[in-house]
């Protein structure tokens, strides 16, 4: 399964054996990509579909990560393949980066730019407005869209009733976003003081400290899920209620993906710690990269906190 020797010297690169996981993984990936596409455009076939797609891509990181996992017991991960390992997370963070920051330009260009130009902002003879969108005006979040301003209550599209931001907000303390920063801030302390924990080497700070992580991260999803509710059913808040609508969940709904992922990622970890005892201060990766990637998603929360939620 090696080409290397437990003994080898950093110099000589570990290659793996031949896979076909990666074919699988890509029709995972692609069965899921099109199952999602077939739901938004209202197939029924699409939630079949992107359940066999995902199925198929859970079991091919299942094997993957069982597959490293005993190369790395078995005493076959070199430095240079550990190198390779941080340079590879290091990558996948910032593709993640790159990911979130196309929908926060979106959200930018379209604040500050095309929803302006529709109202007539900005222009010269206001041709846009008053030819296209008469009666539309510039505000943000955007309660009406621009077909509903023109047409009526007949239009397709219409905006939301209310809306998630502060300024929306009876109080903070009934505010479901300010509770789920509470949670996900609470969580990236919880997590540094578990790696904190595992580098002095003590074993049941680090199992509370990740454990309590784990559970904080199922608790925001159920906060982030009890908002929804609240969006869909009292605010007439919908995918479908203009840009405002669509922005929002795309937003947050890939950032909740995103700490599902994460809290997945990091209760193998604790399972691992507690039942296999794996992990020690000089052999933690798979933690380690768990717990940045968690702090990521923290960072991307933070930033949705602002743009989507405070300064809305």
């Amino acid at each position: 399964m090696a080409v290397t020797s437990v003994n080898s010297p950093s110099d000589i690169y570990y290659v793996p054996e031949q896979s076909k996981l990666p074919i699988f993984a890509s029709m995972g990936l692609a069965s899921s990509v099109i199952g999602l596409a077939l739901i938004l455009n209202g197939h029924s076939a699409g939630t079949m579909v992107l359940m066999c797609g995902f199925t198929v891509f859970a079991f091919v990181l299942w094997c993957w990560f069982q597959a490293v996992i005993t190369e790395n017991l078995a005493g076959l991960n070199n430095d240079q393949l550990k190198s390779s390992y941080v340079w590879g997370m290091g990558w996948f963070i910032f593709s993640e980066v790159m990911f979130f920051a196309a929908f926060f330009g979106t959200l930018f260009y379209v604040r500050n730019f095309a929803v302006p130009w529709l109202a007539g902002d900005g222009t010269h003879d206001n041709f846009t407005n008053s030819i296209l969108w008469p009666g539309f005006e510039h505000t943000w979040p955007l309660m009406q869209t621009p077909d509903s301003a023109v047409n009526g209550d007949a239009a397709a599209m219409q905006g939301p009733d209310q809306n998630m931001g502060l300024s929306s907000a009876g109080s903070i303390w009934g505010w479901l976003p300010f509770w789920n920063t509470v949670v996900l801030l609470t969580s990236s302390i919880t997590v540094h003081m578990a790696h904190t924990a595992l580098k002095f080497g003590h074993r049941k700070p680090f199992y509370l400290w990740l454990g309590a992580t784990v559970v904080l991260g199922v608790v925001f999803l159920i906060l982030q899920a009890e908002e929804y509710i609240e969006a869909y059913h009292h605010m007439g808040l919908t995918l479908s209620s203009g840009i405002y609508g669509a922005t929002f969940f795309m937003l947050t709904g890939f950032h909740g993906a995103h700490v599902f992922l994460g809290t997945f990622m990091l209760l193998v970890m604790f399972l691992r710690a507690t039942l296999k005892n794996h992990f020690d201060a000089n052999n933690c990766f798979g933690f380690e990269a768990a717990s940045w990637y968690w702090h990521f998603v923290d960072v991307v929360w933070l930033c949705l906190f602002i743009f989507v939620y405070v300064l809305a």
